[in-house]
């Protein structure tokens, strides 16, 4: 059925008159009325009766006038969603975030890229690595901001943003707040709490191993807020992103001796093609000046 024909009945409906529904249609009368007759075998019946120069719809043309209507309203309505859609005015974005990044460095993208286009929304996904990474895959989200302290799998495209340093947190008046920097032999059996969701937690076990360093295990948890207030309560040492953001109490030194850091990416699926608003919000991702000084933890003072 084609939707010329529909559209050609609908005119005919409103002017009855095949020869105004040519002209209002742009097309010419013959042409209309072999529309009008492939659309009456398309649905079995008569949808007018022609009476000189008057034209009704018959019981089957008003049946059917509605559904045609509702077709044609709702193909034009699929039309201004695109064009919405497309210019940028009604569209959707889903951004994975790995959890254990901070919003420090990322407030200022965000707020640039609202008042640059505000027809875009975003949708912040918030997951582990090995979570985020399923769900680009399945195409749940568009794009991930991720660190892996392993290589990114060939599937990806990945493209570095910023490096990040690992800090070592601690309570005010602990002894570590001697150093500007901590060698990580400084906390051999020092009771550490350990950030659950952390990529890095295998990595800096290593590290810890191969420096000689023995800590005491004390509590874990997923939830950053608490580690960080457990922290500031006395209660042990904890690792660190650079630009994670800190409750009050907390003082933090950056790890060296070896230093440790990650370097947090945006990762997209490789091949698969961008939406316009993903591909608007991809480029304004590369294209901020990650390189540019950014306020991350101030290590002198107790937050």
């Amino acid at each position: 059925m084609d939707i010329h024909h529909v559209r050609y009945f609908l005119a005919v409906c409103e002017t009855r008159n095949f020869t105004r529904a040519a002209e209002k249609c742009n097309v010419t009368q013959p042409a209309l009325s072999r529309a009008i007759q492939q659309l009456e075998d398309e649905v079995g019946g008569l949808l007018f009766r022609r009476e000189r120069n008057l034209t009704h719809l018959t019981d089957l043309g008003n049946l059917l006038r509605p559904r045609f209507q509702s077709i044609v309203d709702e193909l034009s309505g699929v039309r201004q969603e695109a064009s919405r859609f497309l210019c940028l005015e009604d569209a959707h974005v889903k951004v994975g975030i790995m959890c254990t990044i901070g919003p420090r460095r990322f407030t200022g993208l965000l707020t640039d890229f609202n008042m640059r286009h505000r027809g875009i929304q975003l949708q912040l996904v918030e997951g582990v690595p090995l979570g985020l990474s399923e769900l680009l895959e399945a195409g749940e989200i568009d794009v991930a901001i991720m660190a892996s302290s392993d290589q990114f799998p060939e599937r990806f495209d990945v493209t570095p943003l910023f490096r990040e340093r690992f800090m070592l947190a601690f309570p005010a008046g602990h002894r570590l707040s001697q150093y500007e920097a901590i060698p990580i032999s400084a906390i051999d059996g020092e009771v550490y709490l350990r950030r659950v969701n952390c990529e890095f937690n295998d990595y800096l076990s290593d590290v810890c191993d191969a420096c000689g360093v023995r800590t005491q295990d004390s509590y874990s948890s997923e939830r950053e807020d608490w580690i960080q207030n457990m922290v500031a309560g006395g209660l042990g040492i904890c690792f660190l992103p650079e630009y994670s953001a800190v409750i009050p109490g907390l003082q933090v030194r950056p790890v060296t001796d070896p230093e440790v850091s990650r370097e947090v990416c945006l990762v997209t699926v490789a091949g698969r093609r961008f939406s316009p608003a993903m591909a608007t919000f991809v480029s304004a991702v590369k294209s901020y000046g990650w390189a540019a000084p950014h306020s991350g933890i101030d290590m002198r003072r107790i937050a």
